[in-house]
């Protein structure tokens, strides 16, 4: 198993819009095959000195994975491709992080 936690930064004011598209997508992701789990969130005030900053502009997908390849068809599937297109002009980056249980 693997999990993947991808940080999207999007553009102000465009979460909503984001949020909307991402939720849309979900059913079609879980449905894959080698998918355990996958949504979104946003950072949340804790008051927990170690936290880090908030950061407005992002959302964070948690996603577990039955494995590497599994991720690699998730991100050439078609509904991906869909997906991208219809957030391309509200997302500014991504990052993704790759980790296997240690």
């Amino acid at each position: 198993m693997i999990h993947v936690i991808a940080a999207i930064e999007i553009k102000p004011g465009a979460q909503q819009q984001f949020l909307d598209e991402f939720h849309a997508l979900i059913p079609a992701v879980l449905a894959e095959d080698g998918c355990i789990e996958y949504g979104p969130t946003v950072d949340v005030e804790t008051g927990i000195g170690v936290q880090i900053p908030l950061r407005e502009n992002i959302v964070t997908i948690v996603e577990k994975w039955e494995s590497i390849d599994h991720l690699k068809a998730h991100l050439v599937a078609p509904h991906m491709d869909a997906y991208r297109a219809k957030v391309e002009a509200i997302v500014v980056d991504t990052v993704l992080q790759v980790l296997a249980p240690a």
